[in-house]
């Protein structure tokens, strides 16, 4: 390890801790960053949350982690950054990143020529995650979505890589774990194909900075500095975890009214009725139904939807 941790213009030194900021290039965002860089070796540790700017108790739990982090005691960095996703989060936005109207979560690894959105995931690859050994993603439900708390990995990752990312997500200590590669350009993808072990975090949701949800990120976090050994001590105790390997992400096929039927965490059986969808009028759409049998992981609780939304999804073993 090396006497100094530098992302951008900012560094630390061994057993220092330093914040500021980190120009995306190309775009005018500033991300706010904490450098910890441990007094003794270890592994470097990068936290993110918000990359989708209404999934608060992810984005506390990082800020409070900034907060709380002494180099004196660390083996090892961290590098934090709570707010990825800065103008969507003073913004109050679900999912976008405003500047361009597209989902940050599905444009990894970028293009440093591309997007505001893509130019951004480029900045998180190049500036912070090329000098992590491991990855925590920090994400809920957002502003108008009930969730479920799960965690995912890539199921398409390097055997060592998967093989650590699972041990991550188990330590973390959420129930359900979900090991699969459905959702295009997200952060834990494309952090498996550069060779990082992340994990994708979720609890929270509906716009709220609910206290259970923020404990659960917060002892994850914890649980997860003990298991690298960047912290002393062992990892906090956790329930027995379920292992999902199929997602099913429902979207709408209209733009219309959607009443859903079923809650997050609900256990559902193949052909179930889920929801249905209507015009302004009233009128039927369509209906929608479980394609297979499992539990719902997230629903979508506004009324309004627009075609291509996300509805719910159901992981299955």
């Amino acid at each position: 390890m090396s006497d100094r941790l530098t992302v951008g213009q900012l560094s630390a030194e061994r057993g220092q801790k330093t914040r500021g900021w980190l120009p995306v290039p190309g775009t005018a965002i500033q991300l706010p960053v904490t450098l910890a860089h441990g007094a003794a070796a270890g592994p470097t540790l990068l936290v993110t949350g918000g990359i989708h700017g209404g999934e608060y108790p992810g984005i506390e739990a990082a800020i409070d982690l900034a907060g709380a982090l002494d180099p004196a005691e660390l083996r090892g960095s961290a590098i934090v950054v709570p707010i990825a996703s800065p103008a969507a989060f003073q913004a109050r936005m679900q999912y976008r990143v405003p500047e361009d109207g597209q989902n940050l979560n599905r444009q990894f690894p970028g293009s440093a020529t591309g997007t505001v959105s893509q130019r951004l995931a480029t900045c998180i690859m190049a500036e912070l995650a090329s000098r992590a050994d491991a990855w925590v993603d920090l994400h809920g439900g957002d502003i108008h979505e009930e969730l479920e708390p799960f965690t995912i990995y890539s199921a398409g990752a390097a055997p060592a890589v998967r093989e650590r990312a699972a041990r991550m997500a188990q330590v973390y200590g959420i129930r359900y774990l979900l090991e699969s590669d459905s959702v295009r350009g997200a952060t834990y993808g494309a952090a498996a194909a550069a060779g990082i072990p992340c994990i994708l975090t979720e609890a929270g949701g509906v716009g709220q900075l609910d206290q259970e949800s923020l404990d659960l990120h917060r002892r994850g976090l914890r649980n997860v500095l003990c298991d690298l050994g960047m912290l002393p001590g062992a990892p906090a105790p956790v329930s027995p975890t379920t292992l999902l390997r199929e997602n099913h992400w429902m979207t709408s096929p209209h733009s219309g009214c959607w009443y859903p039927a079923v809650r997050a965490g609900a256990q559902v059986t193949r052909g179930q009725p889920l929801g249905a969808l209507r015009d302004y009028f009233g009128q039927p759409l369509a209906e929608v139904v479980a394609p297979a049998d499992g539990v719902v992981l997230f629903r979508v609780t506004s009324l309004a939807v627009d075609s291509g939304d996300p509805l719910l999804a159901i992981g299955a073993p």
